[in-house]
């Protein structure tokens, strides 16, 4: 077996690790998206509650226009209140769905830069992750969001307290776990949603995936979807240099066994390991993953293990 380790020395700064939350912080709730289920949302605060944290629900959270929470202004401000907020300690996102693209161009990444907190959503809310580490140097977290937590698994529970609450390294080993290309790596972690990911070609919010590890995961996209989301990334030039991937859940995204042919063919010229089955996404275990933290993806292993904590 060929493997190859890529070690890359990033041109930008080291990102900022959030610091620890602990049994009663504070976590202000974000509507950056679409608007929510009440009773969803009623028991995802109550499962939050449970895990020792207090909810802080800013005022008109609730507030609707058409698919979204809200117009773009009231749903950029609310974001920007709780980064500037001190009593806050972390921001979890209500619901994803559609609408975080529409309100980058209003943030203040400035001011968010400086009063950095942990931020924690996925989805939809990929926009957001990914922008935030990019303009802000901001570790974020790829984990469930309000609405996803009253139903999620207890492994779900866990995984997003230990992430955000814990100094151990995080190493994921899922249980069935399969490989599509041998191999070691090592970078930073980037990625989310593909649907999201691939709409952000082409704007200002471009991420750079060079020397970085990436993670995709998608929900009721059909495999053709999925073929021309991937191959336009591919063409795009965006993914050249992308130190390995890997991939979580591609719910009612039709056969795995499809979804994995359309990833060995688009990625077949490249040199890197490529492995998937981790639990991240749309199902009912969304285990958390820090955005932006250095970590290694060894497929002998099967396992994705971060170099550092992912709080400080």
């Amino acid at each position: 077996m060929r493997e190859r380790v890529l070690r890359i020395i990033m041109s930008n700064p080291k990102p900022f690790v959030p610091k620890s939350l602990r049994p009663g912080s504070r976590v202000g709730i974000a509507a950056p998206a679409g608007h929510f289920n009440p009773d969803k949302f009623t028991a995802g605060i109550k499962a939050l509650e449970n895990q020792g944290f207090k909810p802080f629900i800013p005022s008109r959270l609730t507030t609707r226009k058409g698919y979204l929470a809200g117009n773009d202004i009231h749903r950029a401000e609310v974001i920007q209140r709780l980064f500037a907020d001190p009593s806050v300690d972390a921001i979890l996102c209500a619901r994803g769905g559609y609408g975080s693209m529409r309100i980058l161009p209003l943030l203040d990444y400035a001011a968010i830069r400086h009063n950095p907190k942990v931020f924690i959503g996925f989805s939809d809310i990929t926009a957001l992750l990914t922008v935030l580490y990019i303009k802000c140097s901001l570790v974020t977290y790829h984990g469930p969001v309000v609405t996803s937590l009253g139903m999620a698994s207890p492994q779900t529970g866990a995984a997003l307290t230990a992430a955000i609450s814990c100094d151990r390294k995080i190493v994921m080993q899922p249980p069935n776990g399969f490989i599509l290309k041998q191999g070691v790596a090592a970078g930073p972690v980037i990625g989310g949603n593909l649907t999201i990911l691939s709409h952000l070609l082409g704007t200002p919010f471009k991420p750079r995936y060079e020397g970085h590890i990436l993670f995709l995961e998608d929900c009721d996209e059909k495999p053709y979807r999925i073929d021309r989301m991937l191959t336009q990334m591919r063409l795009s030039g965006c993914l050249n240099g992308i130190a390995g991937l890997f991939l979580g859940e591609f719910k009612e995204c039709g056969s795995l066994d499809v979804i994995k042919e359309i990833v060995t063919d688009i990625f077949e010229d490249l040199e890197i390991p490529i492995m998937g089955g981790f639990e991240i996404g749309h199902g009912r275990t969304n285990l958390t993953l820090p955005i932006g933290l250095s970590a290694r993806l060894d497929t002998r292993s099967r396992q994705l293990s971060y170099q550092e904590p992912a709080i400080s």
